[in-house]
């Protein structure tokens, strides 16, 4: 079976494309289905007692859509924002659950088609590393890529959580 991707080029069934992005000196990147688009960064309406990656809400052409940064979820330092930074769109492709969210990442870097049996599987970290939003990796011009599990990233539950083991990373507002 075939799909034609977004480029009106055909795809084999077993193809997937995953646009990517930069984080800190890593590449991350998440199933090109659920972009729905890619947006410089402007300022977002702040909510109160919060975690500090939740940046606030955008109104999307009468969407609420919440932000949060990436960077800063990942347990990363914050980095001031700049000509660079942009904020991806996701939506699930799921029609029974309206589900969108922004995050806010470094930089776009590229698109890339993988053919989803070279993809590795995530490692097993323990229970000391959170590795609830990746799915794989992926090697490409001797680098890796992080591909994140998308629809864990759309799952409020696990987006917005603040566990014990990550209580003294993240921090709230």
């Amino acid at each position: 079976m075939k799909s034609i991707n977004y480029e009106g080029q055909v795809m084999a069934e077993h193809e997937q494309e995953y646009l990517t992005f930069k984080l800190k000196d890593e590449e991350f990147g998440v199933d090109i289905l659920y972009v729905q688009e890619i947006r410089v960064w402007s300022t977002v309406t702040e909510l109160p007692n919060k975690p500090n990656y939740f940046k606030g809400v955008i109104n999307l052409r009468g969407v609420i859509i919440p932000v949060i940064d990436l960077r800063q979820r990942f347990a990363l330092e914050p980095l001031e924002y700049n000509a660079q930074t942009v904020t991806i769109i996701l939506r699930s492709k799921d029609k029974n659950q309206v589900a969108a969210i922004g995050i806010v990442v470094d930089s776009v870097s590229d698109v890339y088609k993988f053919d989803r049996k070279s993809v590795c599987p995530a490692p097993e970290f323990g229970c000391h590393i959170d590795s609830c939003f990746l799915q794989g990796l992926i090697s490409i011009d001797e680098k890796l890529i992080i591909l994140l599990d998308t629809e864990k990233l759309l799952a409020q539950d696990e987006l917005y959580s603040i566990n014990e083991k990550n209580k003294d990373l993240e921090g709230i507002d």
